[in-house]
């Protein structure tokens, strides 16, 4: 081989051995393969309501498990499964499950909040984050919207991680907009805190809401009506300055 052409040849070596190994460290990084299991700061998608909490209840519920049990090894505790009441899932290197969960804890019904990160292609699945998120209430997603006795227990102070109260109160900021001219869209950052009655085949929700427009942070009083159809109206809206 003449020299001119060998060192062509070593050079073209070079060029491609370095140009595989920045797209094995580039793919490394983005968490597509081994190296560690830590989620990549960038994620690939928002989060958005999982088709399978509908479609496939039991991949849910099979991944909720395997939350509880794994929270119960971790912690040397001893939940009892009961039902997924929301998830929703987040495209990252593979998917990140967001679910709230209801679970025996000593007799009393609770709610926690699970994070499961799955990469079925290397057959990975990890509980990311396991946190208690407020006591199960008797107004829970089935009893709300329930025919009761009209002498019904009235007002009663409910959990603000209650899948029902923030479906509710995500249709009155989502209503806030609709009657809104504001060029920023209004965001639910919190809801403060949250009452609810069932009267008759209705429920009533009475909720004090933190939202962003923009990088302007405002609050507002509502209240909102759930059907026994399951629809949301938005009663009442008064801005609240304290």
């Amino acid at each position: 081989m003449k020299p001119q052409s060998f060192i062509y040849f070593i050079i073209r070596f070079l060029s491609s051995a370095f140009a595989i190994t920045a797209f094995q460290t580039d793919q490394k990084n983005l968490g597509f393969c081994g190296g560690g299991d830590q989620i990549p700061m960038a994620t690939l998608g928002g989060v958005r309501d999982s088709p399978a909490i509908s479609e496939n209840s039991l991949e849910i519920d099979t991944l909720a498990r395997f939350a509880v049990d794994e929270h119960n090894k971790k912690e040397n505790a001893l939940l009892e499964f009961v039902k997924v009441v929301k998830a929703q899932e987040q495209v990252v290197a593979g998917t990140l499950h967001h679910l709230t969960v209801e679970a025996i804890d000593a007799g009393k019904k609770k709610l926690y909040e699970a994070k499961v990160w799955v990469k079925p292609w290397l057959n990975f699945k990890e509980l990311q984050e396991f946190k208690h998120a407020g006591d199960a209430t008797s107004f829970t997603p089935s009893d709300l919207g329930v025919k009761k006795d009209c002498h019904g227990p009235g007002w009663q102070a409910v959990p603000v991680h209650d899948p029902v109260v923030q479906d509710a109160a995500n249709h009155a900021v989502k209503t806030i907009q609709q009657r809104s001219n504001s060029l920023f869209p209004y965001e639910l950052r919190e809801i403060l805190h949250a009452k609810a009655e069932v009267i008759e085949e209705s429920a009533k929700f009475d909720m004090l809401l933190k939202v962003n427009r923009g990088d302007k942070e405002e609050k507002f009083k509502v209240e909102v009506h759930k059907n026994h159809e399951g629809a949301f109206h938005l009663n009442q809206m008064e801005p609240d300055h304290s």
